[in-house]
């Protein structure tokens, strides 16, 4: 759960550093957050799959960002809005990666309380 925890120290950090992200930048920066986000959530999903490799995690989490920024300026300069396919995308991954997260917990969970109530009897 690197991942989350480098996430997390991420976030604050951004947040008590007080850089303003210009508004013409404004656009590339979320999509390269959403690209870079998705990755993390694959991450967690990779881990608690137990197949996780951390040169897969860091060469998505930065390539893919730094592409989707980069295609997102292509499609500005050539007047179509890349950006909402990013968007789509990588939503639509992030959110199917935390379902494929929750039922691996869901049923570890479940499999930790049978065997609590098989050790009981």
């Amino acid at each position: 759960m690197w991942a989350v925890l480098g996430l997390l120290i991420g976030i604050f950090l951004g947040l008590i550093s007080g850089v303003q992200v210009p508004a013409n930048f404004s656009q590339y920066v979320a999509v390269a957050i959403l690209a870079s986000l998705d990755s993390v959530v694959g991450a967690c999903l990779s881990y608690l799959q137990k197949t996780f490799d951390s040169n897969i995690f860091f060469s998505g989490f930065f390539i893919n960002g730094l592409f989707a920024a980069i295609l997102t300026y292509i499609g500005n300069l050539l007047g179509v809005d890349l950006s909402l396919a990013a968007i789509i995308v990588f939503g639509t991954r992030i959110l199917s990666n935390s379902a494929a997260i929750r039922r691996i917990l869901v049923s570890n969970r479940k499999i930790r309380l049978k065997k609590n109530l098989d050790e009981e009897k």
